[in-house]
């Protein structure tokens, strides 16, 4: 055992016996099982902080449930289907800058290396065996026999197989939906292809048409209900838009607009250009309610948001109003308009509780807007739009919607609008811009002829609503956004042109997009461990994955079809019945919306339910140095960086104790180096106790050794409650930093012949966390075999002592209470004196304790049976004082202070105090209080000794 701690010594040599000694390569036995997956990491740079949160937080509990005794499988793949390699390789091909600043600077990689980087095959190979090391090189307990890439030939026959199931059923279809669209692949864009713009999603905005003569000025809303409420349009001076022939319409829109009405399913030509301030002063007719309403200017209007095109709602939208009152009194004769604009009257739709009439106009005035460049602008827009989503309904005035909910109205209104031919539906994107991974910006695309996935049928909802029902979703508030991403999924485009991947069976020139064939991969670990055994696969028939998965059919009869022997098509087949379902699946809280909800939508509709995943865990993200990290404008933290500088378990116990659950965890290198100081002083505590050849775990126990025990009961028995619950901040609190306190108050107090017996707790329930320091303490002579493999701790009942617990607690208080009177009075005490509370304020507390146990103290009776008390009736001067005292803090009444002897108790370690404070120590009992020369027995109550200092 090493004299010092060293990282990069200790974790080479456990990784190396790891892999030699094959500690984590399960097969079925008769222990229960626990099978446990992680998303695999797409292959287009090095795993980052926010990897190594979701693998490191899986990891613990594999190693967590093998300590548990269960028969765990833990494994790992690549993902690497798709269009981002393929235009990333061609990127790197053409030395683009932004590609180059990307992956040299925020990846690490040098130049040499990346210019080689030049072919979808080298990326993957590339980005595979970097993956690989870094998970090795943090100690993650994976079974590597099963590891496979998306593009492997056997893998591609198994989604072949899937996709099948999927057509019988008629859940691949083929349609006309809108899609993220890249124009220069010609394909549609998911979550991996993206380089800018990854959250954005498609929104459906309400195209209302408002008429000038024989032309259609389009205004694009998500809240068509305010067309209502319409007084004004707003349109850019600056900006030229074009007419555009629509259908059979003439359009005004801008030239961006123009270009996204191109990748639509309507029939789009250019017609000519004209002015925005050529517009600005006429008048267009309200298509809903026939009013003419005026064209006004604003600069704030975005050519490239909508239509370019605005109408305004002054009297529900703060902008609205504060831009048109910007405009009252100034000249705007150049537009032809002379009339004045303050005479305009703001027409009030939505009755919201808290507002009167003009919702926009109290907001923007009680938050003190200036002007609509004022950033408050926003908040009272956020404001506004809130609290009449959530509570407004619509007024008289709306003709037959009126009281309808604003929450329910817009489906409603749109469908009508739609068919009396004045709205469209236009979508965008929630944010701006998109930029595929090849550098082009993207579009939002109806494309005829796509295959998609119908995610909205009715009974495939309704069986993944039913198999949330039976899971277990971590943390559990977080069920309510699987249930509404499930309301809310659509159809989604699952094959594209361009890419890595799969062809469809059935029509070879597509292939199956990226997130569509990453659905239920994990039943293809079973299999990739004989794959990788050099199985044969020329033939992989449907007929053999029906076997394998489904049952269907004999061994026989596949060992015939495929030649593969017998026995090993019925090795397979029983892996797999031993090892599915899947036991836990932890994930980033991103993925909800796609990864995770398609792989319960692909679990329900092709296994039976027998097979059906068992429980999700949710976790956030990973900032670096309060800033969010971006894969491709940085910051970032990447795994092998994190470990190479300041060693796997220092990572592992910094980013497992930081937060838990969906808090997100904030990566800061000085409270990493702190972490390493933690971890350092616990080996070398542990070291000392090893080294301690006096230790008599023989030796009858003292009240310290019985209260260092029970601590430990009650260490043990929440950080496994917390892991079973997957909260590793909570699990490190108590199998930590918390024990590590117990340790240190145990040996202040002379504790010495239990340290063993802690230390081999201790460093079981570190295992999960920092496994490498754990496996060195734990063959130093903790015990035999390997730590990772070795019996969690199990609390024991019989070893709680309240008593001891409660000794030590009023001992450790009492010491802060004296030494908090020096340092406030800067005295010089030669001599201190305790006086533990008298018997009649212990029975007053009794009765307290009693009568509040309802959760209300009432005085009176309280009162009533302390004067019936002999010990209280001798002291009917300071009890009724005592008792409000006792009032105050009903709330918090408990035995904590009873049933303890304290007189007794600090007259034992006497010797103690007096050491521990440097003087002369005397313990009095308050009724017996001996010269008391200030009176300050009187001041004593239980638990809390009165102190005089001399």
């Amino acid at each position: 055992m090493l004299e010092n701690y060293s990282a990069k010594e200790i974790e080479a040599k456990w990784q190396k016996t790891w892999e030699e000694k094959t500690v984590f390569q399960p097969e079925p036995d008769d222990r229960q099982k626990f099978f446990l997956t992680i998303p695999y990491p797409y292959l287009n740079g090095n795993l980052h902080a926010g990897h190594t949160r979701t693998f490191t937080i899986g990891d613990a509990v594999a190693r967590f449930m093998r300590m548990q005794g269960k028969n765990v499988l833990f494994p790992m793949a690549f993902h690497a289907t798709g269009t981002p390699i393929v235009g990333l390789s061609e990127l790197i091909a053409k030395r683009d800058p932004l590609i180059w600043d990307v992956y040299t600077k925020l990846h690490g990689i040098p130049e040499a290396e990346l210019s080689e980087l030049n072919t979808p095959e080298k990326i993957v190979l590339y980005f595979r065996r970097q993956a690989k090391a870094a998970m090795q090189s943090i100690g993650y307990s994976i079974d590597w026999r099963r590891e496979f890439t998306t593009t492997d030939p056997a893998y591609s026959k198994f989604i072949e197989w899937q996709y099948g199931i999927l057509r019988r059923l008629d859940y691949v279809v083929k349609g006309s939906h809108p899609v993220r669209w890249c124009p220069h692949d010609r394909n549609p864009v998911e979550d991996h292809d993206i380089l800018k713009g990854e959250d954005a999603t498609i929104m459906d905005f309400s195209l209302i048409k408002f008429r000038m003569g024989d032309r259609i000025l389009p205004c694009a809303t998500l809240r068509p209900e305010t067309v209502f409420g319409v007084v004004n349009l707003w349109l850019n001076p600056d900006v030229n838009y074009v007419l555009a022939k629509v259908n059979d319409e003439t359009w005004v829109v801008s030239k961006e607009a123009y270009e996204k009405l191109t990748f639509t399913d309507r029939t789009v030509a250019l017609a000519g250009e004209i002015s925005g301030k050529e517009l600005i002063g006429k008048r267009v007719t309200n298509p809903l309610t026939g009013t003419e309403v005026l064209v006004l200017p604003a600069g704030f209007v975005d050519p490239d948001n909508g239509s370019g095109i605005v109408m305004s709602v002054p009297a529900h939208a703060p902008y609205d109003y504060l831009a048109l009152k910007d405009l009252y009194g100034k000249d705007l004769s150049e537009f032809g308009i002379t009339e004045d604009l303050s005479a305009i009257k703001f027409i009030s739709l939505i009755e919201s509780p808290g507002y009167g009439e003009m919702p926009a106009v109290e907001a923007a005035n009680e938050l003190k807007v200036k002007d609509q460049n004022d950033p408050k602008a926003e908040e009272a827009t956020k404001m506004v739009y809130r609290r009449e989503f959530h509570n407004g309904v619509l007024k008289a005035n709306t003709g037959k919607y009126a009281g309808i909910a604003v929450s329910k109205i817009k489906d409603v209104l749109l469908a009508d609008l739609i068919e009396q031919g004045i709205a469209e539906i236009f979508y965008e994107f929630s944010e701006t811009p998109v930029i595929c991974r090849c550098g082009t910006r993207c579009v939002i695309m109806m494309v005829r002829d796509q295959w998609f996935l119908e995610y909205s049928d009715v009974e495939w909802k309704a069986n993944v609503l039913r198999c949330l029902a039976g899971m277990k979703i971590i943390p559990e508030e977080f069920r309510v956004e699987f249930i509404n991403k499930v309301d809310w999924l659509k159809d989604k485009a699952c094959a594209r042109r361009k890419g890595l991947g799969t062809h469809l069976p059935w029509d070879k020139e597509w292939l199956i997009e990226s997130l569509g064939d990453s659905t239920i991969y994990m039943a293809y670990y079973i299999l990739a461990k004989y794959v990788n055994a050099g199985m044969k696969i020329d033939q992989l028939p449907p007929e053999f994955f029906e076997y394998i998965f489904m049952n269907n059919g004999g061994a026989a009869a596949v060992a015939a079809i495929t030649g593969i022997p017998q026995e090993t098509v019925q090795k397979i087949h029983d892996d797999f019945a031993y090892w599915y379902p899947v036991d836990l699946r932890t994930s980033g809280k991103d993925l909800v919306a796609n990864h995770l909800l398609f792989f319960l939508y692909h679990h329900v509709a092709i296994f039976p339910e027998r097979l059906w995943p068992k429980a999700i865990a949710v976790n956030g993200f990973v900032s670096l140095e309060g800033k969010k990290m971006s894969k491709s404008k940085g910051p970032i933290l990447t795994l092998r960086q994190a470990v190479a500088e300041n060693g796997a378990d220092v990572t592992r116990l910094y980013i497992l104790g930081n937060a838990e659950g969906t808090a997100d965890v904030d990566w800061r290198n000085d409270a990493v180096e702190a972490t390493y100081a933690h971890l350092e002083r616990f080996y070398n505590l542990a070291r000392e106790i090893l080294a301690d050849s006096s230790i008599d775990e023989s030796a009858e126990k003292t009240l310290i050794d019985r209260w260092m025990l029970s601590r430990l009961q009650r260490r043990i028995a929440e950080a496994t409650l917390a892991l079973e619950n997957i909260q590793t901040r909570r699990a490190l609190q108590n199998a930590f930093y918390l024990l590590f306190n117990d340790l240190r108050w145990y040996q202040r107090r002379g504790g010495k012949n239990q340290l063993r017996a802690v230390l081999s707790a201790w460093v079981r329930m570190m295992s999960p966390f920092t496994p490498h320091v754990c496996e060195e303490l734990w063959a130093a002579g903790l015990g035999e075999g390997y730590a990772s493999l070795a019996a969690w701790p199990v609390a024991d009942a019989a070893l709680i002592d309240p008593q001891a617990e409660k000794a030590e607690d009023l001992l450790e208080r009492t010491q802060k209470d004296v030494q908090e009177i020096v340092s406030v009075t800067k005295a010089t005490p030669t001599k201190i004196t305790l006086y533990t509370a008298p018997a009649w304020k212990k029975e007053m507390l009794r009765l307290a304790v009693e009568a509040a146990s309802g959760g209300k103290l009432d005085m009176g009776a309280l009162m009533k049976q302390a004067l019936a008390s002999p010990a209280i009736s001798e002291h009917k001067k300071d009890a009724p004082k005592y008792a409000q005292k006792l009032a105050k803090a009903a709330h918090s009444l408990s035995a904590e202070a009873l049933g303890l002897d304290e007189f007794e108790t600090l007259a034992r370690e006497k010797a103690y105090l007096q050491t521990a404070l440097g003087v002369p120590v005397e313990i009095y009992s308050a009724d017996e209080a001996g010269e008391d020369p200030k009176g300050k027995s009187k001041q004593a109550e239980p638990g809390r000794p009165a102190i005089y200092i001399e």
